[in-house]
């Protein structure tokens, strides 16, 4: 019977990437490829298609003086993903030099948005604000109807500066539905130094938790390539829709794991839909 005729189930909407070994994007996959669960209870997956539907992309930059050696790079690779994204979607650029800065806002004029990075520069005696950056961005896409959002920090491992703690940005992600994909360059070590402390632990707990991934480059040399994989994974999720029994209380974890070997799946439920 179609869960639509049940009384006591409802559909609900995942969007999903999933990649082979490679980071490659994987086609051509059904209902039994993926494992839906909430709260730890398995759920029936009932059709998997294409993701058509338009999504939000904020590209956070960073231009701090840390980012000084690698703005030639950023340039180049930032042009790229902007171009191959814009079509069917919106993206916005923000600085995080000093303080979160909108250069575009969320357009699909990718001429404008290549412009924009193409003349990145980095600020002098300046730290970054990654924390501030995300926390910002997610309210300012929960003023937008977008069904699918991502945030996409491409940072270095200077200075942090930050009054926020990792949990905060965290909760926002999760609460709004927004995937957290980080592409950092450097070593990122660990400090008890307020800004880098919760940084460091963002930086696995964010798009962990969120249904994104974090890409770790040890040098820009590299950054072309994974700019481009990340892109080729937004632009190709699947739309798992599973089915969810009525209740008053809403499921506190979605998950989704894969259903054969040699996949990786990663989910956000879809936004705007109702928790319970």
């Amino acid at each position: 019977m179609p869960a639509a005729a049940q009384g006591d189930r409802r559909e609900r909407t995942l969007f999903v990437s999933a990649v082979n070994e490679a980071g490659e994007p994987v086609e051509g996959l059904g209902p039994e490829a993926f494992i839906v669960t909430e709260d730890g209870t398995r759920r029936e997956v009932l059709r998997v298609s294409r993701a058509t539907e338009p999504m939000d992309v904020a590209l956070l930059v960073d231009n701090s003086t840390a980012a000084t050696q690698e703005i030639t790079f950023l340039r180049s690779a930032l042009s790229t993903f902007v171009e191959r994204m814009a079509p069917g979607n919106k993206v916005a650029v923000i600085t995080l030099a000093e303080r979160p800065t909108i250069r575009v806002e969320y357009t699909d004029d990718a001429a404008r948005l290549k412009t924009s990075v193409g003349s990145l520069f980095s600020i002098p005696q300046s730290g970054m604000t990654l924390l501030d950056g995300i926390i910002e961005t997610v309210k300012g896409l929960d003023r937008r109807e977008a069904a699918r959002a991502v945030i996409v920090p491409v940072i270095t491992d200077g200075v942090e500066f930050t009054t926020y703690y990792f949990r905060d940005i965290v909760e926002a992600l999760t609460k709004s539905r927004v995937a957290l994909h980080i592409v950092g360059i450097g070593q990122f070590y660990h400090s008890e130094e307020q800004g880098i402390r919760e940084r460091s632990f963002l930086l696995d707990a964010g798009p962990r938790d969120s249904g994104g991934q974090r890409i770790s480059l040890l040098s820009p040399h590299g950054l072309d390539g994974a700019m481009e994989k990340l892109g080729k994974q937004l632009r190709s999720q699947y739309k798992v829709v599973y089915s969810r029994p009525e209740s008053l209380i809403p499921p506190e974890k979605v998950s989704v794991s894969p259903g054969r070997p040699g996949l990786t799946v990663r989910g956000v439920e879809k936004r705007g839909e109702n928790g319970a």
